[in-house]
């Protein structure tokens, strides 16, 4: 037996008991920030006001316009689980406020000193108040002062040396006080929001009484995420909620993931939505690069639990997995259907510039072609000529190769035999193929080798049927991974499609800055010096091009060949001036790998594009899915597991034998 006694079970006196609690609440400035922000908005403020000392460690103070706190109630208002918002507990249910527990001035009480100065609109002078533990320290005393309430803390954390200790330095801090600022702003852009350091003339940040989310997020983040918005909403009758976003198009990326979420008008986070957002824009960004969203979802106060967590920052509501899945199928669905863009040419202005990946978000350039390019009179004329299907005599195509097909007029492009196979020797390239080869997804191998071709829904979408399922398939998704691995495995040995004659590369680029698709603004330079420096860069890396993926650009500045990836297959060349301008901006030149990886990405999108426009070289794209496209996806494709996201199952036959055993 041993000798040990149990330890005596005592009552914690009610300070320490306190502090606990406190520290549970506010666990660093950015914590009470929001809690007191959400006590503003509850007070209806128009502007509120926030001024900062070392990150919020020695002053965090907050100014507001709201209705104030009435004199009768400064004795309790920082005592714990005293609230203006609630008096039973099915009140909960309903609740449509912020703040409810009444726990946020009471836990800054024991981890702070707390001042509060008010005046409400019937008093003839405000009131100021100091507390300490939840308690208030003597009497109000009278004061000039607005409508409204200041709250100021100082010395956060005086008396838990451990914590204070564990935070990171006040810039840091201030940069995640900066953060929950913005969101705020962002959602509530009918009140105006100011973040000030003390002692600094100039506000942090600033936003506008009647702003709008769009003119928010451009002040806050910049113009490279404001023009690159999306906006739509969605209401569910099934599930009963309601959603307003704004997400970035596919053109934008960025290092650092942006997600604004708020449900019911609470900044709150949400790990299974944020996973499906990330899905949907794994197919079109880089790895490692993420969108910027803002999401606000209005469900019934009864399906919401909002008393979860002790920051309320997590929240649980009813038909969450559903509600996610219905978000996700809006967001491919917008995604899908956007078809604007813009061109940014920092490369251009900047030689040597940094990798892309290490500027700020604000500065990057785009990641995706326009779903058109929008063209001029001028361009337009000068693009018919190459508007004419390709002569593929070598391949032994004739001009109605297959019924359905394109005529094929005269010529202006001509695909020339292949050059003798070389073996490809460098291990940056061998490397990419092996990650390819790891990569695939043996069941998506399978279902595509064996599908069955139905037929085309539209230029990007297409069904197919497989074992006794049928299938609807993001075909330009599919195309876009096919050319990029179609550029690494005939590296070195792509056929050509000779250009007769060879094309102006800098008309070919004066284009592309014409067109509206391109967002050229003053501010990027006159167009004329960023056509010549694109050329320029083209010219000095035309060996690469050429060398490996066939595509030449002579001394004299003219383009006369592009590489052929597929047989049968044309780029749409509406697209070939804004390819070669993203050549000159969106592809590291300066080291291996990352040179051939992002020429082939940009390549691939190029050559996935099949908008059919009038007179143009690039063929039906109903044609092109059935007997180009699709036969190439079952003898080429190696599909890596995102992939299985651009496939939908919209039926199959026992669902079907179902329906008609019920007729």
């Amino acid at each position: 037996m041993s000798d040990l006694e149990p330890g005596v079970i005592r009552k914690l006196d009610e300070v320490v008991v306190n502090r606990i609690a406190a520290g549970e609440i506010i666990q660093r400035p950015a914590n009470a920030l929001k809690e007191l922000l959400e006590n503003s908005l509850d007070a209806q403020s128009s502007h509120i006001q926030v001024q900062v000392k070392a990150g919020g460690l020695k002053l965090l103070q907050i100014q507001d316009n709201g209705t104030g706190i009435r004199k009768e109630d400064l004795g309790i208002v920082c005592e714990r689980f005293t609230t203006s918002k609630l008096s039973k507990f099915e009140d909960l249910t309903h609740i449509a406020t912020f703040g409810f527990r009444g726990e946020a001035l009471a836990s800054i009480s024991h981890v702070a000193h707390l001042s509060i100065q008010t005046k409400t609109a019937k008093e003839r002078c405000g009131y100021k108040a100091t507390y300490a533990d939840g308690k208030l320290q003597g009497q109000p005393k009278p004061c000039a002062g607005n409508q409204g309430t200041i709250i100021s803390i100082e010395d956060l954390f005086y008396n838990m040396p451990q914590r204070r200790q564990a935070l990171r330095s006040p810039a840091e801090e201030f940069q995640k006080l900066s953060e929950v600022l913005a969101r705020y702003a962002v959602h509530n852009p009918r009140v105006g929001f100011t973040l000030r350091k003390q002692g600094e003339a100039q506000p942090s940040l600033r936003t506008p009484v009647d702003s709008s989310r769009s003119e928010n997020i451009r002040i806050i983040y910049g113009a490279a995420i404001s023009k690159e918005l999306l906006e739509f909403s969605h209401r569910d009758e099934v599930f009963k909620f309601d959603a307003e976003c704004l997400v970035t198009q596919v053109n934008y990326s960025a290092k650092k993931s942006q997600m604004l979420l708020f449900i019911n008008h609470r900044l709150v986070e949400s790990t299974s939505l944020k996973t499906a957002v990330e899905s949907v824009y794994s197919t079109y960004l880089p790895r490692g690069q993420h969108p910027f969203i803002y999401m606000s979802l209005t469900l019934p106060a009864q399906n919401v639990d909002v008393n979860v967590h002790p920051t309320k920052h997590e929240v649980h509501f009813l038909y969450q997995d559903e509600i996610v899945e219905r978000l996700k199928e809006q967001l491919e669905a917008r995604l899908l259907g956007s078809n604007s863009t813009r061109t940014f040419y920092k490369q251009l202005r900047l030689p040597g510039a940094p990798d892309l990946d290490e500027t700020q978000p604000g500065d990057k350039t785009q990641r995706i072609y326009p779903k058109e390019l929008v063209r001029t009179d001028a361009s337009e004329q000068k693009l018919e000529k190459f508007f004419t299907s390709l002569v593929k005599s070598d391949s032994g195509i004739s001009s109605t190769s297959s019924e359905g097909a394109p005529p094929l007029p005269e010529e202006s492009f001509r695909q020339t035999a292949a050059r003798k196979s070389r073996e490809v020797r460098l291990s940056s390239v061998l490397d990419m193929r092996q990650r390819v080869e790891r990569n695939c997804s043996v069941q998506l191998r399978g279902i595509l080798k064996n599908l069955v071709y139905v037929g085309c829904v539209d230029e990007r979408r297409a069904l197919f049927q497989y074992e006794t399922h049928l299938y609807l398939c993001n075909t330009r998704a599919f195309a876009e991974e096919l050319f990029y691995q179609r550029l690494l495995y005939e590296f070195q040995n792509c056929p050509e499609i000779s250009l007769n004659p060879p094309l102006s590369v800098q008309e070919l680029i004066m284009l592309a800055l014409e067109s509206e698709a391109a967002g050229w603004t003053p501010e990027d330079g006159p167009k004329k010096e960023l056509a010549e420096s694109a050329v320029e860069i083209l010219q000095q890396k035309a060996p690469i091009m050429r060398e490996y993926f066939s595509l030449r650009i002579s001394d004299d500045g003219l383009l006369e060949s592009l590489p052929t990836l597929v047989p049968q297959h044309q780029p749409n060349v509406a697209h070939l001036p804004v390819y070669l301008l993203r050549l000159a901006t969106e592809v590291d030149w300066e080291e291996e790998v990352r040179c051939f990886k992002t020429f082939c990405r940009e390549t691939a999108r190029f050559y996935s594009q099949m908008e059919c426009q009038s007179g143009s070289m690039s063929g039906h794209p109903r044609w092109i899915m059935e007997h180009v496209l699709f036969p190439a996806f079952k003898k080429y494709l190696l599909p890596p597991p995102r992939l299985k996201e651009q496939i939908y199952e919209l039926t199959n036959l026992p669902t079907l034998y179902k329906v008609f055993e019920r007729c």
